[in-house]
């Protein structure tokens, strides 16, 4: 059993934390910026909440964070009362965050400084796919650290990959948020069509889900698409957080996203309409206005 901080407990890290505790039996302190929620969490599982992520990280084995952006983990980690603060020498730091690549090397070497180990490790799976512990995880990092924190990432994931060096997890996300804009983009206009079309929607999924077109937005959001019913998953005001962060690595790196610009402008229109909790998948509803 480790001693495990965890920092963070959004839709994503309650979930992904209970399963270090319930799953790993691991002994664990949470930290959460609303504090009420830290202490609902441990009276559902157990452990204990701290005042800082300083105090939650202190004596830490593993210290995972799941928070919202750059500048959140920017805050828990090298703020004030930061983690990196009370961090011990061979302690493991597991970014869950989706972030970008610049603030993973940025903490790698922040934490090498501490003698600690650091692995950017954003997840793919949404909401569900955190309540089930299915997540997977793209990681960036060294491979004797990534060797160590795995059987703890793995009480949450189905899938846990080391990409490549520090930044490399973050850069996979990009790759995979990439996909799932243009995917869902795709499937909207599809069934847009097939509904202005007069088709049998679900005759028409039956049949091309068995084919190349496939995909699990179709299989999991087509329903929920066509019912107009966006009150779950994966947020519209995230995932035009993802795309931005996708879109300012490709104007270093020189790749061109013309269809991610796109469907990243796409969501801005649904956050103007007031959109901005609604599930991804409500691309559709660009769509489908009078």
């Amino acid at each position: 059993m480790s001693k495990v901080a965890w920092i963070g407990l959004g839709v994503m890290g309650y979930p992904m934390a209970g399963f270090i505790r319930e799953k790993g039996g691991h002994d664990l302190t949470v930290y959460n910026r609303t504090a009420a929620k830290a202490k609902k969490w441990v009276d559902r599982y157990g452990g204990e909440t701290a005042a800082t992520p300083a105090d939650a990280a202190r004596d830490a084995d593993f210290v995972f964070i799941c928070v919202g952006n750059d500048t959140d983990l920017r805050e828990v980690t090298l703020g004030p009362d930061g983690a990196f603060g009370a961090l011990r020498n061979g302690a493991i730091v597991i970014d869950n965050t989706t972030a970008s690549a610049d603030i993973a090397r940025e903490l790698y070497s922040a934490a090498s400084d501490k003698g600690a180990g650091f692995l950017d490790a954003p997840v793919s799976g949404g909401q569900a796919g955190a309540e089930n512990g299915v997540l997977t995880v793209m990681i960036g990092g060294d491979a004797d650290i990534f060797a160590r924190a795995e059987p703890l990432i793995g009480c949450y994931a189905r899938a846990a990959n080391l990409i490549g060096p520090a930044g490399s997890g973050q850069l996979t996300k990009m790759v995979n948020q990439i996909c799932i804009a243009g995917l869902v983009q795709g499937l909207s206009e599809g069934l847009h069509f097939a509904k202005t079309a007069g088709l049998d929607v679900g005759k028409v999924i039956d049949t091309i889900s068995k084919g190349a077109a496939q995909s699990w937005q179709m299989e999991n959001r087509w329903e929920t698409m066509i019912n107009n019913e966006f009150d779950h998953g994966f947020a519209v005001d995230w995932m035009r957080k993802d795309l931005s962060i996708c879109l300012g690595e490709s104007r270093r790196n020189g790749a061109s996203l013309p269809v991610t610009a796109l469907v990243e402008q796409y969501y801005s229109q649904i956050q103007r309409a007031g959109g901005n909790r609604w599930d991804s998948s409500s691309l559709i509803t660009l769509l489908e206005r009078d």
